[in-house]
């Protein structure tokens, strides 16, 4: 069996164009947009060695990132300013017209490896800042 054969065999990957999936079932779905979505996705690259999991790029309006993650682990994260949780998100095919949508790193034909969690959020907040969410009632300086 060939690589591509293999890797179409994922479920959630759409034959042709486009399909449109809820997160939370196969896979959990942050954006971010224009060159901080650019930046970090190189940034997930590196840290990777080549091995970020499936990334999609968009190629109209904000020019986003949307980072596929594992499903469940993006909700209670406090996720920085500029990257977006999302209920729904466009999965584009491996092959054929899917413009705007493209991989931009294509889904592991050995199985459905996807973004780390933890690693996408210490590196968004490194690139894009963060501000940690204090818990109603928490001491957050020494009298």
């Amino acid at each position: 069996m060939n690589q591509q054969a293999h890797v179409t065999e994922i479920e959630w990957l759409p034959a042709a164009g486009h399909q449109l999936r809820k997160t939370g079932v196969h896979f959990d779905a942050v954006r971010v947009r224009g060159d901080n979505g650019r930046r970090l996705a190189h940034a997930m690259a590196m840290l990777t060695r080549g091995q970020p999991g499936p990334i999609i790029a968009e190629a109209n309006n904000g020019k986003a990132m949307y980072f596929l993650l594992k499903a469940g682990s993006a909700s209670h994260r406090s996720w920085p300013a500029g990257v977006e949780r999302l209920d729904y998100v466009l999965i584009p095919a491996l092959y054929g017209a899917t413009w705007p949508l493209s991989w931009w790193w294509r889904p592991a034909p050995d199985g459905p490896r996807l973004v780390h969690t933890l690693l996408l959020l210490s590196t968004a907040r490194a690139f894009l800042g963060s501000t940690p969410r204090v818990a109603e009632g928490m001491v957050t300086e020494a009298p």
